[in-house]
């Protein structure tokens, strides 16, 4: 059995060390007023330099123009299709254009100064019916100074080639520019089961592809999450990275009885780092099937719910940490881990932060793995649900201190009116609860953070200036209850009910606010800067505290942040029901030192994705993506 303590992990870099010193180069974010990949650059720090929009002048941005998704195109030939919200995919901004995806993983190109469309490229991938929903954010970019590509995954698992001038398939990539990714992944039955989500990531002449795969199978045997690289030029593998290890490989030994051979997903779905200067790629891995139960794959359960860093070129382990050990809770990595460049105690490391959805900040030295403050294997809860072999400790990291609330005790319960405290207790005493880490049972656990976070998919952003970390996250109590699976819909023992809330008080939550926040971290200190509520007002108008004239509690939504050199704009958010609810059409800019809220404005829709910036023509834009109904791009600018 591979061991869990950080000494494995730098057992497994010291050779990687010695070939790949640590370059001197810091993460300065997106650059030249554009905005090249998902995050704005590699390391996913979602940040610009770019200082036109200030706090003196940001009460002048207005709406400058709004393009109307071109899925509606799409709707207008097919009624049976659904306009959906999830138009998530963030733009990129190369050479004077913007790139951008839709739902039904149409990629398009824009004018960045009238949202103008200038081509569409449709691969119909909304023919086979999503493993998710119709769900796609956004595009990888490539360029060796002399050819240029743009990089699509579609919902139905294609990879695309396409050239940027034009939006057509490059016939030198794959099969007349594509690539059918679902060959040689083992268990795949269903084509529906596979499909992208996720961004492309691009780093040297490499672009690497997670997978997204279904959630909640009712099956042992579900396909393996594999992670390939592909070559910019021809769409040939040059590496597969085997998420569920074969045999001989490491981390094998951590499926026990066997359970490797018919055990699935384990999958990166979110979007992917790199280092360009490494040369590495940081995959943050989800949870193996049954999601909640693992009776029928006993072990550690490597690579799950961990963050591996692999060789771009050659597909090899260089380091890995594995966030939670046989993963009962869906606490998958759901966010790219974002690169800094910080100074701890005066020593300089080049760092790696991952944010997650139990409410920790893991930081790493990104060159070796090393933990930059100690991550300790403290004993937790063990499961009483029959089969159930949970693991007797779980990673803790010693600093930053949580972003999010951790665990359900008696002290968490709302207490406005001792009315709605009263019914709070009783609706608390119903379920087992407990610190962080208490499994699912058959009376029903109280989980907080639940399996959508805090933080989810939109992740962190960094001020590389100041190595300030910004952290979007929501507080919300969800039921995990398991019960006897029955044998002629599932070969799973025991599956999770459907029912997710617990019960509320009156209508209110179940917990104390905030219900949504935004929080700083100092990842040079390791210590919280500021915290503020985020998402909206939240209940504040609910009859039974309305008399109270509370401020905001903020709302459980999806958030995204982005940093520039002067500002941090928030969304407040999106989501309509399951692990995130509420939001609101507002979007605002904060202080960056203190939260202060500058300017909002109010979008007709929620934004569903993650905001970005940059410059054309003189005058600096924010772009977010709204999923109205229709759906949309809507840029900001000043006058």
């Amino acid at each position: 059995m591979l061991q869990r303590s950080s000494s494995t992990v730098w057992h497994v870099v010291a050779l990687a060390v010695w070939l790949f010193p640590a370059p001197a180069l810091a993460q300065y974010g997106a650059s030249d007023g554009e905005w090249r990949a998902h995050g704005g650059e590699p390391g996913t720090t979602k940040y610009s330099p770019l200082d036109q929009i200030t706090s003196d002048n940001v009460q002048d941005v207005r709406i400058a123009w709004e393009w109307l998704s071109v899925d509606t195109d799409v709707l207008e030939d097919d009624d049976a299709l659904r306009l959906s919200t999830n138009f998530q995919a963030t733009p990129l901004m190369v050479g004077g254009v913007l790139y951008g995806t839709t739902g039904f993983s149409q990629a398009f190109a824009l004018d960045p100064g009238t949202g103008e469309t200038l081509w569409v490229y449709n691969p119909r991938s909304y023919e086979r019916p999503p493993n998710l929903g119709f769900v796609n954010r956004g595009l990888g970019y490539w360029t060796d100074g002399d050819e240029e590509r743009l990089f699509l995954g579609t919902g139905d698992a294609r990879l695309v080639a396409l050239d940027p001038r034009t939006g057509s398939p490059i016939p030198g990539f794959g099969q007349e520019g594509l690539v059918d990714t679902t060959e040689g992944i083992p268990r795949l039955t269903d084509s529906s089961q596979y499909g992208f989500t996720a961004a492309p990531t691009v780093v040297r002449d490499i672009v690497v592809l997670g997978g997204s795969i279904s959630d909640g199978a009712a099956s042992m045997e579900a396909p393996p999450g594999y992670v390939r690289g592909y070559d910019v030029r021809t769409g040939e593998e040059r590496w597969t990275f085997h998420s569920i290890p074969l045999e001989g490989e490491p981390g094998h030994d951590t499926w026990e009885n066997g359970s490797w051979e018919y055990s699935g997903n384990t999958n990166v779905w979110s979007m992917i780092s790199a280092d360009e200067e490494l040369g590495y790629v940081y995959l943050p891995f989800g949870t193996p099937n049954n999601d909640f139960y693992g009776g029928h794959r006993p072990g550690d359960n490597l690579f799950a719910e961990s963050l591996v860093c692999l060789d771009a070129e050659t597909g090899e382990l260089v380091w890995y940490f594995q966030m939670v050990h046989h993963g009962l809770w869906d606490y998958d990595l759901p966010t790219p881990p974002v690169l800094a460049d910080i100074t701890v105690d005066g020593r300089p490391i080049k760092a790696l932060a991952q944010v997650s959805k139990q409410g920790f900040t893991y930081v790493f030295d990104r060159v070796t793995g090393e933990p930059v403050w100690p991550i300790e294997e403290r004993p937790v809860p063990q499961s009483t649900v029959p089969g159930e072999q949970s693991s007797p400790t779980q990673p803790f990291p010693t600093k930053p201190p949580p972003f999010e609330r951790q665990g359900v005790t008696v002290d968490d319960l709302i207490d406005f009116t001792p009315e709605v405290r009263a019914e709070a207790l009783e609706i608390f005493e119903r379920y087992d609860n407990g610190p962080l880490f208490t499994p699912p049972s058959l009376r029903g656990t109280l989980l907080l953070p639940s399996y959508g976070g805090g933080a989810n998919w939109l992740g962190a952003s960094l001020d590389p200036e100041t190595g300030i970390l910004y952290v979007p996250s929501m507080s919300r109590v969800l039921l995990m209850e398991m019960f006897e699976g029955d044998p002629q819909r599932t070969d799973m023992r025991y599956v999770r009910r459907g029912q997710v809330s617990p019960g509320v008080p009156g209508g209110l939550p179940l917990i104390k606010p905030p219900y949504g926040r935004v929080t700083a971290i100092d990842l040079n200190r390791g210590d919280h800067v500021w915290m503020v509520p985020n998402g909206g007002d939240g209940p504040i108008d609910h009859p039974a505290i309305a008399h109270l004239d509370l401020p905001p509690l903020g709302t459980p939504t999806r958030a995204g942040v982005l940093v520039t050199k002067t500002l941090l704009f928030v969304s407040e958010g999106s989501g309509r029901s399951g692990s995130a609810i509420g939001g609101g059409p507002g979007f605002r800019a904060l202080d960056k030192a203190t939260g202060e809220e500058l300017w909002k404005i109010e979008l007709d829709g929620q934004v569903t994705g993650l905001p970005m910036t940059y410059l054309w023509e003189g005058k600096q834009y924010v772009v977010a993506p709204v999923g109205s109904n229709p759906p949309k791009y809507v840029a900001l600018s000043l006058p």
